[in-house]
């Protein structure tokens, strides 16, 4: 390629001395990739090391990131998987009433953030056991088969090539671009490429609801054609490359309008995020978590499961449980 070396690369290549916090691979989107995986590290250097920081980039704290993430598109796909695969620690329920009954005894009273910290720090109040949440994804994946075979561009059905682009011939899911592309700022300064255009933005959505007095968040199983192994866990509802909007969805979508008609006090988080910007073009996606009440039921469908903070970012620990879309949003959750 003949590109310069990324910056900092040898604090992640074993060439330099450092603490490492996370090493995980973890997958990319299985709609749109064949068996894609990154790799995300976090590492801790001394606090004594003499460190340059360079043009282009500033030290921040995971909060200040969290709540840049608030804001649409400033924060990239990359920096948000990567901050998914943070932990915080699990602590028995005894220990978590202590420390909310000493934050009441100062005048603490109890909100959405500190909700959020006692279903992401709980290891005890939850509505499965996590030896049956691997259950239960282990029976989908048995229950479902997965074949891929490549074939030729020329022998797909209803995707055209007019000598520029390759697109579906009813303008749905996405389109295959070239670009060229001009940049001062990375190791290859000029190239070209294909590019993934999508025919419109996507809906990521999480629905949440108190269960036993602890926040659940409804988890789905989903299949996608360049998966791993099989299904990983998406969130409640994940649109990424079909129509969704009401009168135009191609299949039944479950809980989708939960998350689209939602009332505003309701919603938790909403906001725009760019996809993956070295592949896709100008890609952005609503990022929401909504909250529930009474009326939802706690029984759902069979692709679905009930599961705390805590238990999903146990699954974050492993490779390819927790798709992309879910850690995303895992990311912008904040406790404060």
């Amino acid at each position: 390629m003949g590109g310069a070396s990324p910056n900092y690369l040898e604090y992640f290549t074993g060439e330099r001395e450092v603490t490492i916090l996370v090493d995980q691979l973890q997958s990319e989107q299985g709609a749109r990739f064949l068996h894609k995986r990154n790799r995300n590290i976090i590492v801790e250097v001394d606090a004594d090391e003499e460190f340059e920081v360079k043009p282009g980039f500033i030290w921040t704290t995971l909060g200040q990131l969290k709540e840049l993430l608030r804001y649409p598109n400033v924060v990239n796909m990359d920096s948000r998987t990567v901050m998914s695969c943070v932990k915080f620690g699990s602590y028995s329920e005894h220990s978590l009433r202590l420390l909310s009954a000493v934050n009441m005894m100062n005048g603490a009273n109890m909100g959405k953030q500190d909700s959020y910290l006692y279903s992401v720090l709980s290891a005890d109040n939850h509505l499965h056991e996590l030896q049956d949440i691997i259950q239960w994804i282990t029976s989908l994946k048995f229950k479902y088969e997965l074949t891929v075979n490549p074939i030729g561009i020329s022998e797909m059905r209803h995707w055209i090539y007019d000598g520029h682009t390759i697109s579906h011939e009813e303008g749905k899911y996405f389109d295959v671009i070239g670009a060229h592309v001009e940049i001062g700022n990375r190791e290859v300064v000029a190239w070209d490429q294909p590019m993934v255009r999508s025919a419109q933005e996507g809906l990521m959505g999480f629905i949440v609801k108190k269960i036993d007095g602890i926040y659940h968040f409804l988890v789905q199983a989903k299949l996608e054609s360049g998966n791993f192994d099989v299904v990983e866990l998406a969130p409640t509802v994940q649109c990424l490359t079909g129509n969704y909007r009401k009168g135009k969805n191609e299949y039944l979508i479950p809980y989708l309008e939960e998350v689209l008609n939602a009332p505003k006090e309701r919603i938790w988080y909403s906001s725009y995020q760019s996809e993956e910007g070295g592949r896709f073009f100008q890609e952005q996606n609503l990022n929401t978590i909504v909250e529930v009440g009474d009326e939802f039921p706690i029984e759902v469908d069979e692709n679905y499961c009930w599961m705390t903070l805590n238990q999903m970012l146990s699954f974050v620990t492993y490779n390819n449980y927790l798709n992309i879309a879910a850690r995303s949003l895992l990311a912008a959750i904040s406790f404060y």
